[in-house]
């Protein structure tokens, strides 16, 4: 299955000071993350000068929370002040976020995200967001560990198996890295098969579209980058002394008649990923 991973900068909710703002941009960027079916969103340091850890923990922490199904944040997450304000993050209604609560109306071979309750001699008891735990045979699982299972038995017991969130057919949400490396660094240690970032300064979409689309089609790993509030790729990456053009395949502009003097980052990733979605949906 081919993957897409965005890159966003610590910065993201610098020009933001109030936490119930920082929650509230950081649940669009999850909206647009699963909008768009994005595998992996990269948070990495932009600024050298500065410490960005407060802001790389709040972000992943956040980015985590909202993509964890509701009915398993109460065991995987603590009530922390980073996430006083999590009532206001918009639900991801994606297929790992199912809405059944009982187990009558879960079906064989489907998918379900789970936390370890307990083990017994049998197996590992699994909470999977109905009235009673699945039975995952024969496996020894840590709590409280979180798993993707599959639903095998529905008659006698309510039994499950592990499998690899990877090999679900459907579109299983997003993970979140936590890069310690600049943005530069980060480039040029990752293998990604095609690289594009987003710059109002780059290339206009439309002038190359079907160059990119045809990549896209046969790369596995794709990476769209995206700059800060404050500063754009092309200043991020020349704080490390790079030039954007030789670390990026390609450096496109994809709302070249912005009307605004800057775009904000979370503006940036509805408008982008829009603008890829049609023309990749093309070679679909």
């Amino acid at each position: 299955m081919k993957k897409l991973s965005i890159a966003i900068p610590a910065s993201v909710v610098s020009d933001t000071p109030h936490l119930r703002e920082k929650t509230s941009k950081l649940g669009l960027i999850g909206r647009a993350a699963a909008i768009f079916r994005v595998s992996e969103i990269i948070v990495y340091p932009d600024n050298p000068q500065e410490k960005q850890s407060d802001e790389i923990n709040l972000i992943g922490k956040m980015l985590d929370y909202i993509e964890t199904p509701q009915y398993l944040r109460k065991r995987l997450f603590k009530l922390e002040p980073q996430l006083q304000y999590a009532g206001i993050l918009p639900p991801l209604r994606t297929p790992h976020h199912p809405l059944a609560r009982n187990s009558k109306d879960l079906k064989i071979g489907e998918y379900r995200e789970g936390v370890v309750l307990s083990t017994t001699k049998e197996g590992a008891l699994v909470d999977i967001g109905v009235e009673k735990p699945a039975l995952v045979k024969h496996v020894q699982l840590p709590v409280p560990k979180r798993v993707t299972v599959q639903i095998v038995n529905l008659r006698e017991r309510l039994e499950a198996e592990p499998t690899d969130r990877d090999g679900v057919s459907t579109y299983w949400g997003y993970k979140t890295t936590l890069e310690k490396r600049s943005f530069g660094k980060m480039l040029k240690d990752h293998d990604f098969g095609l690289t594009i970032g987003t710059s109002k300064y780059g290339i206009p979409f439309n002038k190359i579209s079907n160059e990119i689309a045809e990549r896209w089609e046969h790369t596995k790993n794709t990476l769209v980058a995206f700059g800060a509030p404050t500063a754009g790729l092309n200043e991020i990456v020349a704080r490390e002394g790079l030039s954007l053009s030789d670390l990026i395949d390609y450096v496109v502009n994809t709302i070249p008649l912005q009307g605004t003097e800057t775009v904000r980052t979370e503006e940036a990733l509805f408008s982008s990923l829009a603008v890829f979605n049609v023309v990749m949906a093309t070679k679909c």
